[in-house]
């Protein structure tokens, strides 16, 4: 498949979870909360290769306040 200059290359929500490795679900709260723009077609989504891109770019990473010692027993 050629690529066209100018032309938006669209998404679905599975493509988007298996490239963010989130589950469907994460996508669609990112799309109705809009955190990650995206493009109603009928009942699914479609979302821009150039907004994902942009959204992988500029995310911010949250850190725990218990950081690394997290979920582990004490002795």
């Amino acid at each position: 498949m050629s690529e066209q200059p100018g032309r938006v290359r669209f998404l679905t929500v599975l493509e988007v979870a298996d490239i963010m490795r989130v589950s469907k679900m994460t996508v669609y709260r990112l799309l109705h909360s809009g955190e990650l723009p995206g493009v109603r077609v009928g009942r699914s989504f479609r979302v821009p290769q150039d907004a994902l891109d942009h959204y992988l770019r500029t995310a911010t990473t949250v850190e725990h306040e218990q950081g690394e010692d997290r979920g582990r027993l004490s002795s």
